[in-house]
């Protein structure tokens, strides 16, 4: 199949190269020249593992290109994605949809013969309705369907995300749009990955109701982190004794400093302003959005009384600043809370990511960037562990503590104890729900 992908950010690239993997033909679209030339190079604009490795072997095999020429890309495709921006608008919690709703009138305006349009991104729940009728508008000869086809890709797992889904949803009204949307998933469906077939706003309530749901959980045990502390109790044990139970499940239920990401907080925002929208207020979800930005600021607090009530003067070495391992998406990351706070009551923060740098040098100003967690906590007084990369799960403790002025550490994903923390060393140890 011919198949256009409109946009080149995380959905859109992750999307197309894995489509053309499947054997499809895609061509991804992007306005941004720096960006085509970038993938033309065989450059990925994003961090995510084994991306790069996939695209160069679909472009050395002919089937995934890039360009600037939408029309060109959608003449003659049987599905166009629109896989664009739907960022939160500012001032009232709204998805923006301008982005979406120009794609579709470009695209009414290039489709030649019967053409999926197919709604990538999140989007609210009527949206696809809209697009249908912005294409309508445009071009009432048109042959096409509009279909939603929402994705739940984890960053930094994202290709095998794609490649072995726990289920593929596709909204579409028509059996001929069913059809080609079963062509397009048909390597998945061979392999009996379910595919859940709906209408458009079933398939778009999906994406909002698993995403408010996985955030909904990992609030609740930072929650029960907070009681935790107070009684005694050990978060991990609790957390654990939980997940074994088959109805609850124990994914999104690791106690740390609140989530962050491109999905989490958008998502929960746009739900919660639905349900005002149609006077049914979602509360559960409202509660959510306020607990986690409180649960944000209280790692500030923890980091503070570790810190004898003040970090003015001190030095705190940072470790990880991404939203989460394995990605270098700084989006609504806790760090983007955190890191500032420190950095205005006088701390001299020393930041480690792997990946964060290439966005957070523009969005943490006022910290000393490094490359070695060993190195930067030379004379420093305080380590915060902020993301679990793989290389801060296993740190020499006993090294650290020696080359620390005042070896104190802030655990804020529970990777380490304060047993083994006060065995290499440590004077203060603080974690989460522990």
């Amino acid at each position: 199949m011919k198949i256009a992908m409109i946009g080149t950010g995380y959905v859109g690239l992750v999307s197309g190269v894995c489509f053309s993997d499947f054997g499809h033909e895609v061509i991804c679209v992007d306005k941004d020249p720096r960006k085509i030339e970038m993938l033309t190079r065989g450059e990925v604009p994003i961090y995510e593992p084994g991306l790069d490795v996939l695209m160069a072997k679909n472009v050395a095999a002919g089937r995934l290109s890039f360009t600037q020429d939408l029309a060109a890309a959608v003449e003659g495709a049987e599905a166009v994605f629109i896989a664009v921006g739907t960022p939160t608008r500012r001032g009232d919690g709204h998805a923006d949809l301008t982005y979406v709703m120009a794609a579709a009138e470009e695209i009414a305006a290039a489709m030649s013969g019967y053409t999926v349009v197919v709604t990538k991104s999140t989007v609210p729940v009527g949206t696809n309705s809209a697009v249908e009728r912005t294409i309508r508008n445009a071009r009432p000869d048109a042959d096409f369907d509009v279909a939603s086809n929402p994705e739940f890709l984890r960053e930094g797992a994202a290709i095998d995300d794609f490649m072995r889904p726990d289920r593929v949803v596709v909204g579409v009204t028509s059996d001929r749009g069913r059809d080609i949307m079963g062509e397009v998933y048909r390597p998945l469906f061979l392999r009996e990955f379910p595919v859940i077939y709906t209408d458009l706003e079933t398939a778009e309530m999906i994406k909002y109701a698993a995403n408010a749901f996985l955030a909904t959980k990992i609030t609740f045990i930072n929650e029960i982190a907070r009681l935790c502390e107070k009684v005694g109790a050990d978060v991990k044990e609790v957390a654990r004794g939980m997940g074994l139970d088959g109805r609850i499940g124990n994914k999104f239920l690791h106690a740390g400093p609140g989530y962050g990401g491109s999905c989490f907080p958008k998502d929960t925002q746009a739900l919660a302003r639905m349900g005002q929208d149609h006077a049914v207020p979602m509360q559960i979800t409202e509660t959510v959005i306020k607990v986690n930005d409180e649960i944000k600021r209280r790692m500030i607090d923890k980091i503070v009384d570790l810190c004898d009530g003040s970090v003015n003067g001190k030095v705190v070495v940072v470790l990880g600043v991404t939203f989460k391992p394995n990605t270098d998406d700084m989006r609504d990351a806790p760090s983007l809370t955190i890191v500032p706070a420190l950095v205005g009551a006088g701390a001299k923060v020393r930041v480690v990511d792997p990946q964060g740098a290439r966005e957070g040098t523009l969005l943490l100003p006022g910290v000393n960037w490094m490359d070695d967690a060993y190195k930067a906590a030379q004379k420093a007084d305080c380590l915060v562990l902020l993301t679990e990369w793989n290389e801060f799960r296993a740190l020499d403790l006993k090294r650290l503590a020696k080359k620390m002025a005042s070896p104190r550490m802030a655990d804020l994903r529970n990777i380490y104890n304060a047993k083994d923390a006060e065995k290499a060393g440590f004077e203060g140890y603080t974690s989460v729900g522990r």
